[in-house]
């Protein structure tokens, strides 16, 4: 059941790969769709490295939240609800790093317990 423990891990990634596709960087989109495959391999720095780049993921969507704000407000439209909604997808993505702590997985990637 390690998988069902890891979607969000897969979903955030996926997510921030199309971000990027909008965004057009075809580069940051491979490493967004490539990077969950490192979850097959069962050692402590897989679950670290993904640990950071979640941290990473939900910066760049609260940056990615502040530009929008600030372009919206400076054009007279409105913006709470996408400020909201990125908002909800920066802390999803932020706490999806935290399914690392879940024992089994803990286990699956040789994490210590403390």
């Amino acid at each position: 059941m390690n998988v069902v423990r890891l979607i969000p891990v897969i979903l955030s990634f996926l997510l921030l790969g199309a971000h990027f596709l909008r965004t057009g960087t075809l580069v940051l989109v491979i490493g967004c769709v490539l990077v969950p495959f490192l979850l097959l391999v069962r050692r402590p720095w897989v679950a670290r490295t993904m640990q950071v780049l979640l941290v990473v993921g939900a910066a760049e969507w609260v940056r990615t939240l502040w530009g929008f704000a600030a372009f919206r407000r400076a054009h007279g439209q409105p913006w709470t609800r996408m400020a909201l909604i990125l908002g909800a997808v920066a802390i999803v993505t932020l706490l999806s790093a935290l399914v690392f702590r879940s024992k089994a997985l803990r286990e699956r990637y040789g994490l210590s317990t403390s």
